[in-house]
């Protein structure tokens, strides 16, 4: 009895389908091992059902039994399904493209749909014995009618395995479509495509449009963008003059990229205006702002250094270059004067205090490439940027950082001149820098007649240390950085005593 329920094609199928089930579940998350046991159930089954005579692969024209015609539906379904599972587990194993994952999991899902549909079809012609070509013509005129009623949606659905096998961009991009609908790709599938604008709302565009319009990928091949300013400038010098100024504009600042080196054109000259073109690039979309209003800043900055004067729009009435001199400029022509004016670090002063304070500025001129001051060394004077760029670099153990770059305009030796701290990095001069040096005894005699100085000089310190706190030194305590210890180490430094104040207040007539 036992001999002939081994022998039993039934008990025999039973016996591998749950075999196959174990095998499975034990190695469903090893592709290699999971294509070996599927191999192995369909080779054993094929053996199996040909020794009962059953050929998965013809169909079944022997009027049987009920049970055992059942049986034999069943076990060439399954076997189709198993050779089906052979051929799955060799696409997954094998039809991989390495460097694009993406594009390859789709390749394999279209493959393995196929084989589905080659299975179900079998199953089809060799279990239920109906001719899969009169099925396929009968179903061709439902497909064409089912075709065009989902036209649109079929268009979308081809349209994005077209775009997700090209690629042209991938989540995380910023697109713009040629209709200057643009966005950040946060989510693509077989239907559409969703943008992320700047107004923080998702845009969905069919994949069928996306795949007919002409787009524009601003993060590839990678995430650096290109931009263009163009700064009209009175004539007053000569185009070379204002290229070389507009240089130093984009060497001087902290957001352009330094490689490829930015560029400047000039485009334009007439009896009005030169016009420059400044061309540079960024490390990203998100710093396309930030380094226009630095750009700009440095620009105005720069053409004040160089007594230039900005042009007004095309088409404005020609400007009178002696129109425009201001009685305070006129009263004051000395360059030291009028940067001391333009530091907000010294607004607060009144027109004696600024004038005593400009009395001993001392002009000094730095060649390119000249070591300005030392790392780690404390300046005992004030240094303030008249014309050039200078560069902030850290040696460390592993080579040279670039901390900042100076503009006119720009201070430092502020924190040995302030708070007695040694400078974070050499300043070595990019270009001929002129620069004033304000001595410590001088600083020192105006904040003895506007005792408030020190004050508002610690507050405007820790504004800057917050935001350039990578200029600091290892040892540089976060308590030191607060405006009360700032003013505290001014006052400290240069003997001012707390009482004056009060003094100047006691004294103070009786509103």
């Amino acid at each position: 009895m036992s001999t002939e329920i081994l022998k039993n094609p039934i008990f025999q199928f039973v016996v591998l389908v749950v075999l196959s089930a174990a095998a499975r579940m034990v190695f469903g998350k090893n592709p290699s091992l999971r294509l070996v046991a599927n191999l192995l159930f369909f080779a054993l089954l094929t053996v199996v059902l040909l020794a009962h005579d059953i050929q998965p692969y013809a169909p079944d024209i022997i009027r049987d039994e009920l049970y055992r015609r059942i049986f034999v539906g069943i076990a060439k379904a399954v076997w189709w399904i198993g050779g089906a599972m052979v051929l799955v587990s060799f696409v997954r194993l094998f039809l991989i493209l390495e460097r694009k994952p993406r594009e390859g999991r789709l390749l394999q899902d279209l493959v393995v749909a196929i084989i589905y549909l080659g299975a179900s079809l079998s199953v089809i012609a060799y279990v239920f014995s109906v001719p899969v070509g009169t099925l396929i013509a009968t179903s061709g005129v439902f497909a064409i009618v089912l075709g065009l009623a989902l036209q649109s949606t079929l268009n979308d659905v081809f349209s994005g395995i077209a775009l997700n096998l090209g690629r042209p961009y991938t989540v995380g991009d910023w697109i713009v479509l040629e209709d200057d609908v643009q966005g950040r790709v946060i989510e693509t599938n077989w239907r559409s495509t969703h943008l992320l604008n700047a107004s923080n709302d998702v845009t969905i565009v069919p994949n069928s449009t996306m795949a007919k319009r002409r787009l524009t990928n601003l993060t590839s091949p990678d995430a650096a963008h290109g931009v263009t300013i163009s700064i009209r400038l009175l004539p007053t010098l000569p185009p070379a003059s204002i290229e070389e100024t507009m240089r130093e504009v984009l060497l001087s600042s902290n957001v352009v990229l330094k490689e490829p080196t930015p560029s400047v054109n000039i485009v334009a000259l007439d009896s009005n205006a030169v016009e420059a073109e400044l061309s540079f690039r960024v490390a990203g979309l998100s710093k396309i702002s930030e380094a226009k209003n630095e750009v700009y800043d440095l620009v105005f900055r720069h053409t004040k250094a160089a007594g230039l004067q900005l042009s007004p729009p095309p088409g404005s009435s020609p400007v009178d270059l002696a129109v425009g001199q201001s009685e305070d400029a006129a009263k004051h022509p000395g360059s030291a004067w009028r940067l001391i004016n333009a530091l907000p670090l010294f607004a607060t002063l009144t027109e004696n205090e600024k004038e005593l304070l400009v009395s001993g500025m001392k002009p000094l001129t730095f060649r390119k490439g000249t070591l300005i001051a030392a790392q780690e060394t404390s300046l005992t004077s004030l240094m303030v940027v008249r014309s050039g760029v200078a560069v902030v670099e850290r040696h460390t153990g592993e080579g040279a950082i670039e901390l900042t770059r100076l503009a006119p305009g720009d201070l430092f030796g502020e924190r040995g001149v302030l708070m007695g701290a040694l400078e974070p990095g050499n300043i070595r001069a990019l270009t001929y820098v002129v620069a004033y040096e304000i001595a410590k005894d001088q600083l020192a005699s105006v904040m003895q007649e506007r005792v408030s100085l020190a004050d508002e000089l610690g507050l405007l310190l820790s504004r800057r240390i917050e935001t350039e706190k990578h200029l600091f030194h290892e040892g540089m305590s976060p308590d030191s950085l607060h405006p009360s210890t700032l003013t505290a180490r001014i006052r400290h430094l240069f003997e001012i005593p707390h009482v004056l104040r009060h003094k100047q207040v006691a004294t103070a007539p009786d509103g």
